[in-house]
Formats: structure tokens, C-alpha cells, sequence
């Protein structure tokens, strides 16, 4: 998986133990849009596994409500047959269902241009690929430093004249200088952009909400012009590989943030990173040994489950899909409270916090994100068993980021109803620390969902 700063590198938060919600310029444009049903795709790393595995998470994500996977493939050559397997088996898991998948390229490991388009045809011609007005959707991380002719010449002219493919290319060109500005004019090839550093806070020491400028700026254009923009979303990153790749971007709640502005923006496709980047720790769904082996990623990442996520993300997706602009208009799928709580397991006064990246803007809490169905809720906020602070819930997505983290058990959110019974409640599994037991610094998050 690559390792660029670029693509791992973000910051998020909230000084006070209370939210701040940012909120999105009005948008206005006369062009006319482009003809898509809104999708929402999970960007999964490509890696080693097996069929089983891919049928396990082909069928989790398709549950969880997503359209598809945006398969990052960061190598063509033959010789990678993990890649190809891997492939093979991610097609044959979706075959046959309404879940689909399409190639992102990944543009940082100094991919040709010129032998994408028969690395690309075999998949793009499969009944599960994703397709727009029957055009194959195709997107990237990075490439905005080629050119249009490049692009044009030995990527879109032979997909469509040798193979009679046609693209929908929406590719994250946010490597482009002063992306968004002029990113149409320069590519006219394109029928969309994606973004990515967007997802988060720009890198800093202190903390930040995150912005949604770029994603706005992204969006007028896109839609002046007639072409798509695909929001980027998620939770946060963390990486821990030594060698200046131990770095934080903030995550108290930049996930239900991102999904506040998503629905106030109203992008014609949103892209969670990621299903399964073990390496930056914003998985949301299962990562595989075999794809991280030979890392030392498993010393923070495995035992940390972060489903409990999808349990605020599928009723994201219903109410994006069906329209809703607000998150009070978010619902929990059966009339009962859903959410999650989570937190890190090490104190940020760890001595060993200072080696990670901007670590000065994380923050010791307690954070959640619950959809209630209605008033008369309250969200009650634990660490170390004791009460940090009881919240009033609204209908809709309610989220926050509680201060007061403490080493110990304990870590607990409750939702009570108005007769002060409780309905539901998370309970983390893992206590927190004041210092590593370890060589490894793991600020890798403890999910829970509601149950």
C-alpha cells in the first residue's frame, strides 16, 4: 500500500469537548448536472487473500449498504499474481449481484499510462464492473501532474478504439496545482473529479474541523461543467511503520462530520476511505493477514475491529441515496437508537507520542455518534466508569467528542429513554493506558457499535 504523506497525512477537532459542525457555501449553478445516480463506493486495497475472503467482504459491504468497491490496483504486471487473483476473486464474489467494482489506479507508484487500458479492458467488460450510462466508471489516487494529451493519448483513445470501452473517468487529479481551480479546463477528457486530501483537517499541531472548501469549490465546478464530483469520506488516520511514517490525522468525529457536509453538498458520488487500510487505520471494514504480512502493521491494527462504524454509515448511505440534506433526517434502520463509541487506548501523554506526526492535535476522549428516531433520549458518556457528561439526543444523527479520557476501564456509551431505562449501550473491550507495554505507540482506535 503506498506511503506518500500525501495520501496519509490529516488532522481534525474540537477544543472544547463539544462540536463544532462546519457548514458548506450555498451552491448555485444553471449548467446542467450530470445524468448519475448518486453511489456510494468503500475504497479497497488491493492485497493478497483468498475467494473466501472476498465473498466475505463483497457480501459485509453490499449488506452495509454500499454500490460498490473502488479497487485501488497499484501494480499491472503479470508477475503479481496476488494482484490478479485477487481481482479474479473480487469479480467472481460480485457476479451475479447488484454489487459492483470498479479500478482505481494508483497513480504514486509511477504507473504507465500507456498499458492501462489493456490492464483495465478484461475487468471493464465483466457484468460487474460499474458502469454510468453504460460507460466504465475508472478513477485514480493521484495523476494530475500528467497531462490531458498523455492522459487522452495513452489512456482514453485506446480503451475506447482498441476495445471498444468507453470511460467514465472520474480520478482524484487533486495532485493537480491549485486543484480544483481550472481542473476542467486543463482535462476536458474528464467526466468527473474525486478528491481525497479533503476527507480530512489539513496536517497541523492543533485541532481543526475539517473543511469542506475544497469538496464546494470541487462540486461548482464539476457541476458548471457538467461532470460529476465524488466526495471523499472518513473516519481518520493513523500509521505507525517508523522511518517518518508515524504520523495522526484527526479523527475525534470527523466521520459524522464529513457525512453533515455530504448531505448539505449533495455530490453526485461519495468514496469512504477505506474498507480495508489496515496501514492507516481508517478501515471500517475486514483487512486480511495475507495483505498485511510482512508489515508490521498488525502490531496496532489487529485485535481493533472497526465495523462497529457501519452502524452510523448504512443509515448514512439510505438517507444520501434518498435524498435527505440534513443529518436529522438520518434513521436508524429499525426504529431502535444505532451508533458507535470509540476512542484510543493510549493516553496522548504516552512518552512515546512525541515520534508521531502532529500528535499535538489529538485529544483524550470519548467519542460517538448515535441516530435516534426521535426526541427524549439522552446520551450518557463514561471513561474509567464514571460520567464525563449526559447529552440531550435529537432526532437524526447526533455526534460529539467528549473530553476526559482516563486510564482504566470503563469506556462506555448508554442511550436512555424518557422513563431513564437504559435501551442501548456500547462498552469498549480494551482499557486504556498511560504508556505503551511495547515498541509500538498505537493510537489505532477501539470501535464499538450499539447493542
Amino acid at each position: 500500500m503506498p506511503s506518500s504523506l500525501g495520501r496519509s497525512t490529516v488532522y481534525l477537532i474540537e477544543g472544547s469537548g463539544t462540536t463544532t459542525t462546519t457548514t458548506a457555501s450555498t451552491i448555485t449553478t444553471t449548467a446542467t448536472q450530470p445524468s448519475s445516480s448518486k453511489a456510494v463506493f468503500a475504497h479497497y486495497m488491493v492485497g493478497s487473500m483468498t475467494a473466501a475472503e472476498a465473498v466475505t467482504d463483497v457480501n459485509l459491504a453490499m449488506s452495509a449498504g454500499f454500490d460498490g468497491f473502488a479497487l485501488n490496483t497499484h501494480t499491472m504486471s503479470s508477475s503479481d499474481t496476488w494482484n490478479t487473483n485477487a481481482l479474479n476473486y473480487l469479480f467472481a464474489a460480485a457476479s451475479g449481484t447488484s454489487f459492483k467494482l470498479f479500478i482505481s489506479f494508483d497513480m504514486s507508484w509511477g504507473l504507465d499510462v500507456t498499458q492501462l487500458a489493456s490492464f483495465l479492458a478484461p475487468y471493464a467488460t465483466q457484468s460487474a464492473y460499474y458502469k454510468v450510462g453504460g460507460k466504465a466508471f475508472v478513477s485514480t489516487y493521484g495523476g494530475g501532474t500528467i497531462s490531458n494529451a498523455q492522459w487522452d493519448t495513452g489512456f482514453v483513445k485506446p480503451l475506447t478504439s482498441t476495445y471498444g470501452i468507453t470511460p467514465y473517468f472520474v480520478p482524484n487529479f487533486d495532485d493537480f496545482s491549485g486543484y480544483p481551480e481550472g481542473i476542467f479546463g486543463a482535462y476536458p477528457i474528464l467526466s468527473g473529479v474525486f478528491s481525497w486530501e479533503s476527507a480530512w483537517p489539513s496536517p497541523g499541531t492543533t485541532p481543526a474541523n475539517v473543511s469542506n472548501s475544497v469538496d464546494s469549490a470541487a462540486l461548482q465546478q464539476a457541476h458548471a461543467a457538467g461532470k460529476a464530483y465524488m466526495m471523499p469520506m472518513s473516519p481518520y488516520q493513523f500509521k505507525y511503520l517508523g522511518s517518518g511514517n508515524d504520523w495522526y490525522r484527526v479523527g475525534e468525529v470527523n466521520l459524522p462530520q464529513r457525512m453533515a457536509q455530504a448531505l448539505q453538498l449533495q455530490p453526485d458520488f461519495v468514496e469512504i476511505i477505506t474498507w480495508n487500510d489496515a496501514g492507516e487505520s481508517h478501515y471500517i471494514g475486514d483487512f486480511w493477514q495475507e495483505q498485511i504480512a510482512g508489515s508490521t502493521i498488525g502490531n496496532y491494527a489487529n485485535g481493533f475491529d472497526h465495523k462497529g462504524w457501519l452502524e452510523v454509515i448504512t443509515p448514512f448511505i439510505k438517507a444520501y441515496k434518498a435524498g435527505a440534506t440534513s443529518i436529522s433526517q438520518i434513521a436508524p434502520p429499525s426504529g431502535k437508537p444505532v451508533g458507535a463509541l470509540w476512542y484510543r487506548t493510549l493516553l496522548k501523554s504516552a512518552s512515546c507520542s512525541s515520534s508521531i506526526v502532529n500528535y499535538q492535535s489529538a485529544q483524550d476522549a470519548v467519542n460517538f455518534a448515535v441516530i435516534l428516531p426521535s426526541t427524549g433520549y439522552t446520551i450518557k458518556v463514561y471513561s474509567n466508569s464514571k460520567l464525563l457528561g449526559s447529552f440531550a439526543g435529537v432526532k437524526g444523527l447526533n455526534y460529539n467528542s467528549v473530553l476526559g479520557l482516563a486510564v482504566g476501564a470503563g469506556q462506555m456509551i448508554q442511550i436512555v429513554d424518557a422513563s431513564n431505562q437504559v435501551v442501548s449501550s456500547a462498552t469498549g473491550t480494551k482499557n486504556v493506558l498511560a504508556e505503551s507495554p511495547n515498541d509500538t505507540c498505537n493510537w489505532n482506535y477501539e470501535v464499538v457499535g450499539l447493542s
